[in-house]
């Protein structure tokens, strides 16, 4: 009996063989969520369909259409013995998982099918007894339970994946693996900062060496949940991965995972960790990677390099899944120290669903979780009327204040109410400075009232391709010290490294604010850089969550006496906002309690999907040749991969007057090409149009 059709080398795949393959690294995989025994049992019971003679027939003769339900059978032997729990994973293992209702019909429907009862019988003929393993009591609780549910199924499917892959594609395979391991990163990384320490005296320097040691220091403390709170400037990237090395070796974790809200953000943090590790550590792992590297892109598919660089998106939107692609990497998320960088961007409507996934992988599945930013939101009281933070967070920085203070680099100037013009003629005063506004029109509006041919503008107008080179030449500029004005919207706040003299922020919620003034003398050349916070007369604030806590920040900087420089501002301000807006919008908790996976998955979306996705023609002649290649050869993983840096999301709701109007059309179900305007300043034009409420 076989499991999958002949190879390239015309050998067929036994099925007991696949069987036991899968059960081996599933169950392997499974000792990491101390759940061997099951893993081992879904392995085994995951394609027992596949004995039933119709599905045979149908694997050795191409003449045979009809597909064979080949998973239900080992859903239902596995439902007999132990409940839903195995279920899920072995009935979605290509499917995905689903919601327990449509689960319970379908283990109903199928139980009494005379094919699986067949399937059943003639599995248990060839395959050897497995006792039936015993279910955690931790299980009971239904939040844990639908978590589990989500980590077993990883380990199935990456287990299935990689048993395929070795029978289908063994060079391929053979790429997998074989990284540094982290001691040996950790010798690299010391090598790398002995370049650094004891060469500059500074107060800076200073300050980075106090809380690189700190890190050092709280390393060797248990595994849990820690916050480093560190202002701009003070090193924050290389002492977080420093403290997450010396943890992991310390307690034998597999890797180390750093979630950053933006790809600008990636890209910078990976290229620094590649400089002090070497490529072959470093995967970075996000929607606007273009990547020849084959080892990358299968290390992508399931996260076995030691040190994985990705967005927050891509890491959340993965824990609340139910599709076998997405799930697939989750499994080596437990064991690993989880660096969360710039926490407080965590979206507030899914703060709730959140917080309880993080403290469940800290509390039972041996994840060490770091939440690092300047701004630290109020999320670590679990007794907290509005909010169940995370409990037991440990602090890595004993008086962080103190380097707030030390740190100080900006001055802070009077709230105004500007209309656009007078934001130019403040912009003009100075060669070099940066504006942030809050939207892409606004963004638009204050291009024009500049007039500065010279000038550049970085928002979602722009691609990927195109943003990253607007920031290559703003760096160029700075470090030339030619004239530079840039009017960004957010893309630009939140760990982007520029040094600016002068920035100026349209009023917003209080952390952007103080992410913008992160650009604003950055590395302290200046004694003061100028930090300028205005209402625009003219602009508009987005609605939702972003409205209000703008309210918020507009009534805390009424006050007298407010510190902009003092890290306990941010957790009062955070603690106020919590109680005026929804911390679960879309009910999500609700969901997993009823271990309804696929609504889960169908809910939780960090970014709306009410979008579609747009080429634009930016760098024109590699363009043609990726659409020449979609036209012949049809959408494929990889050219979506090299496609991506050239894709811009539309609002949904737009796509009939668009089509109407012949600025876009659909190249593949799906995806859409841009036949208006785009500018080499503005990015992507429409006549007449506003792009604000064309472009997301």
């Amino acid at each position: 009996m076989y499991a999958h059709s002949v190879n390239k080398e015309g050998k067929w795949h036994s099925l007991i063989e696949h069987l036991e393959g899968v059960a081996r690294r599933a169950g392997a995989f499974a000792e990491k969520i101390n759940s061997k025994e099951l893993g081992w049992c879904a392995g085994l019971w995951h394609d027992l369909g596949k004995f039933h003679s119709d599905f045979q027939k149908y694997l050795v003769s191409p003449e045979e259409k009809q597909k064979i339900d080949h998973s239900s059978a080992g859903a239902v032997l596995s439902a007999s013995k132990l409940g839903p729990i195995l279920a899920y994973p072995i009935a979605g293992h290509h499917a995905g998982l689903a919601d327990s209702c449509d689960l319970k019909e379908r283990l109903s429907d199928k139980g009494n099918n005379q094919r699986v009862k067949e399937a059943i019988e003639l599995a248990q003929k060839h395959l050897p007894d497995q006792p039936t393993p015993s279910l955690q009591s931790r299980l009971n609780n239904p939040y844990q339970c639908e978590l589990f549910i989500r980590l077993l199924f990883s380990c199935l499917v990456d287990a299935d994946f990689l048993d395929t892959e070795g029978h289908f594609d063994p060079e391929q395979a053979k790429i997998r693996g074989e990284y540094p391991s982290l001691s040996t990163l950790w010798d690299r990384f010391k090598v790398n900062q002995d370049k650094l320490t004891g060469k500059q005296f500074n107060s800076l320097n200073t300050i980075r060496h106090e809380i690189y040691s700190a890190c050092l220091e709280v390393a060797e403390l248990l595994p849990g949940i820690f916050r480093l709170t560190v202002p701009t400037g003070g090193g924050k990237t290389r002492s977080g991965i420093a403290f997450a090395l010396r943890h992991a070796i310390k307690y034998n974790l597999d890797r180390v995972i750093v979630a950053i809200p933006y790809t600008s953000i990636i890209e910078q943090t990976a290229d620094v960790y590649r400089q002090i590790f070497g490529s072959d550590a470093v995967l970075e792992h996000h929607s606007g990677l273009n990547s020849e590297d084959e080892k990358a892109m299968l290390a992508s598919e399931n996260w076995d390099a030691p040190i994985i660089v990705t967005t927050t998106v891509q890491l959340f939107e993965s824990l609340f899944a139910n599709r076998s692609s997405q799930c697939r990497k989750l499994h080596n998320i437990a064991h690993s120290v989880l660096i969360l960088d710039e926490v407080q961007t965590l979206p507030t409507e899914l703060l709730s669903p959140i917080l309880n996934v993080l403290q469940d992988l800290s509390d039972n599945y041996g994840v060490t979780v770091v939440l690092c930013t300047a701004t630290q939101p109020a999320i670590t009281d679990p007794n907290s009327p509005y909010l169940k933070g995370l409990s037991n967070v440990r602090e890595i920085i004993p008086n962080p204040e103190a380097h707030f203070d030390a740190l100080k680099r900006v001055r802070y100037e009077p709230v105004q109410i500007w209309t656009w013009q007078q934001v130019a003629c403040e912009m003009k005063t100075a060669d070099q400075c940066l504006v942030v506004v809050n939207t892409k029109k606004d963004s638009l509006s204050l291009l024009d009232a500049l007039g500065d041919p010279e000038a550049l503008h970085l928002s979602t107008l722009l691609c990927g391709a195109h943003r990253r080179e607007v920031l290559e030449e703003v760096k160029r500029r700075l470090a030339n010290n030619e004239p530079c004005r840039l009017v960004s919207t957010q893309v630009v706040e939140a760990g982007v490294s520029l040094d600016f003299p002068m920035v100026l922020r349209a009023m917003g919620p209080l952390d952007r604010i103080v992410q913008a003034a992160g650009r604003c003398n950055r590395e302290g050349w200046l004694k003061e850089g100028r930090m300028i916070i205005f209402i625009p007369e003219e602009g508009k604030t987005p609605p939702g969550d972003y409205r209000t806590a703008t309210d918020e920040t507009k009534e805390l900087l009424s006050r007298d006496g407010v510190d902009m420089h003092n890290p306990f501002l941010y957790e009062q301000y955070f603690r106020r906002l919590y109680q005026t807006v929804e911390l679960d919008k879309k009910n999500i908790q609700e969901s997993r309690k009823g271990l309804n996976c696929a609504e889960v998955a169908l809910k939780f979306k960090l970014i709306s999907d009410a979008t579609v996705p747009v080429i634009v023609r930016y760098h024109q002649d590699k363009v043609a040749r990726l659409l020449e290649d979609l036209r012949r050869d049809g959408i494929t993983c990889s050219l979506m991969r090299r496609l991506q840096p050239y894709i811009i999301s539309v609002r949904a709701h737009q796509l009939s007057r668009l089509q109407r109007e012949q600025l876009i059309q659909e190249i593949s179900p799906g995806l859409w090409q841009w036949n208006g305007g785009y500018d080499p300043v503005r990015g992507l034009t429409e006549d007449a149009r506003n792009p604000e409420e064309l472009v997301f």
